[in-house]
């Protein structure tokens, strides 16, 4: 894993001249962080994760407790010797996207699809009880 970098301000003129959108490479934003859209309708609530490139081999949905968790781990590592010369070159990306659960979503009936680089977990509500009767009862 790299370093941290911290930056130290030492006036509010430089406050903002080392800013994650003046140096994006050096933010922790671009850290392979994907997308995230989350929808809701009567019977589910939808994530959509924007993953391209990825297999879905390499993509990892856990629940425990009341969270879900998304997340990726790929390695490569490509080496090629050549007219005298050796290259060797290797890369890592990670990423780890955790989702508090509401309390109405079946957990046994969550699930998954990925099409077109984007990961889909669809989680279904509950179905709420019919027999439930809401009424007021007068005090005598």
């Amino acid at each position: 894993m790299l370093p941290t970098i911290t930056r130290r301000t030492y006036s509010p003129f430089l406050s903002n001249l080392f800013d994650d959108d003046f140096f994006p490479v050096l933010s922790n934003r671009t850290s392979s962080m994907p997308a995230v859209n989350i929808k809701e309708n009567d019977k589910n609530f939808f994530l959509e994760l924007a993953v391209p490139g990825m297999d879905k081999k390499d993509l990892k949905i856990d629940i425990s407790d009341d969270v879900l968790t998304i997340s990726s781990e790929n390695k490569s590592e490509v080496e090629e010797e050549k007219d005298g010369y050796k290259r060797k070159e290797f890369s890592y990306s990670s990423f780890c996207r955790s989702f508090y659960i509401p309390e109405n979503v079946n957990r046994e009936k969550i699930g998954a699809s990925y099409k077109d680089g984007i990961l889909s977990v669809e989680l279904p509500k509950q179905e709420e009880e019919k027999n439930k009767i809401t009424k007021q009862i007068k005090i005598s």
